[in-house]
């Protein structure tokens, strides 16, 4: 697959107890996105956040945080993406708990596989 020039970024942000029965709210979410074969995906894992709620979350040595940000980022064609979206937001109904998706315009300059 070839991907360059225009493009969107889909940001997802759960966090990660969430769950959709035994999986993972993440997991879920990156495994879809592989199944209808978007481009790539990365899960990255925030060491402090707040949102709507305004609990904030925080990793320290002292304390285990039960709650720590995860944000999922894929990056494809915009129609991909845009058909993508309704199937992330039938996976946050079935987990039932908040989050944030956001979507902005990129620009691939590079994107290859190993060789």
């Amino acid at each position: 697959m070839e991907l360059q020039g225009r493009s969107k970024l889909l940001r997802i942000f759960v966090g990660e107890v969430d769950k959709i029965g035994h999986r993972l709210l993440y997991e879920a979410i990156l495994l879809a996105a592989r199944e209808r074969g978007l481009a790539g995906g990365t899960v990255l894992k925030g060491i402090m956040s707040y949102g709507a709620s305004s609990r904030i979350h925080v990793a320290r040595l002292i304390e285990l945080s039960e709650d720590l940000p995860i944000v999922v980022e894929i990056v494809d064609e915009e129609e991909k993406i845009d058909s993508f979206i309704p199937v992330v937001n039938e996976l946050f109904e079935k987990c039932g708990r908040g989050g944030l998706i956001t979507v902005e315009k990129v620009e691939v300059l590079y994107y290859k596989p190993k060789k």
